[in-house]
């Protein structure tokens, strides 16, 4: 294949994977609606342990394991923001419509011990 084809190739599977990502999202914000019905914490390691693990059993190369893991990492960070974004926005409607201040969530107990918020650096993409 031709260097042309081959970036066609990788255009057209990065289509792919944010309708995939789009997808996950979406499922994530549902689960989202869930923990607030359940009371549920977003942040359930037990869970994403699970989700490396199949990520892991999954993995047929040419990707190392590691670096498989480090991308779920990230993109379950991200999901649990939207989830935690999700569980605001419930309270929020629910808050407004029992008359009663809304509950905050803050950050704090919510995340994963040892992952910032998503934060990166501009330039890089580097998390900070």
């Amino acid at each position: 294949m031709t260097l042309e084809e081959l970036r066609n190739q990788i255009d057209i599977l990065d289509r792919q994977l944010v309708e995939l990502l789009s997808e996950r999202a979406r499922a994530a914000q549902m689960i989202g609606h869930l923990k607030v019905a359940t009371q549920l914490p977003v942040y359930e390691p037990a869970r994403e342990k699970v989700i490396y693990a199949n990520v892991r059993a999954a993995n047929k190369g040419p990707l190392p394991d590691i670096e498989l893991t480090h991308i779920y990492e990230r993109i379950i960070d991200v999901m649990r923001a939207l989830q935690r974004d999700e569980l605001a926005s419930e309270r929020n409607a629910q808050a407004q419509t029992s008359g009663s201040p809304a509950t905050g969530l803050g950050r704090g107990g919510d995340h994963a011990p040892g992952h910032d918020t998503g934060a990166s650096d501009a330039e890089t993409g580097n998390k900070q």
